[in-house]
């Protein structure tokens, strides 16, 4: 499979949004509220709790595995089962959570604080990465092609 720059960078966004996850449960409590985890999360991190461990850390094993299919379809891994689904399924929770803010700000802009408008944001750049690379690499995506060659 050719290599997919649009995919390889989808791929390092989200393996550097694993590595920050992880990062927030090294870096305790303040990195919690920094990052705009919420009060409720932040509190729990103060207490010593392990749910707000247990859900950074699930976080970063899925983003994890996003990034391991991106850089498959990018040509940089070896090929993963049922490609194909997973990077349509991991493009669409990308951009329908950076889409989501926009009737958040029509319906409730007092919901939208800068964590929401740039979390936002900055998902919507990974799903368009990833969308343009599935795109491009669509072809070259198929189980059918793979075994022909």
């Amino acid at each position: 499979m050719a290599r997919n720059k649009w995919l390889a960078v989808g791929g390092s966004l989200s393996a550097l949004a694993a590595l920050l996850h992880v990062a927030v449960v090294v870096g305790g409590p303040d990195w919690y509220r920094f990052f705009g985890a919420g009060e409720a999360m932040d509190r729990e991190a103060e207490r010593g709790s392990l749910y707000p461990a247990s859900v950074t850390l699930a976080i970063a094993a899925v983003l994890g595995i996003w990034s391991a299919y991106a850089f498959a379809g990018a040509g940089l891994l070896r090929r993963l089962p049922l490609m194909r689904r997973a990077l349509v399924a991991i493009t669409a929770v990308y951009l329908l959570r950076g889409l989501a803010l926009f009737p958040a700000l029509i319906l409730r802009p007092d919901l939208v604080d800068s964590f929401a408008l740039w979390s936002s944001l900055i998902v919507l750049a990974y799903g368009a990465a990833y969308a343009v690379g599935t795109w491009k690499a669509w072809p070259a995506l198929s189980a059918r092609r793979e075994a022909a060659a």
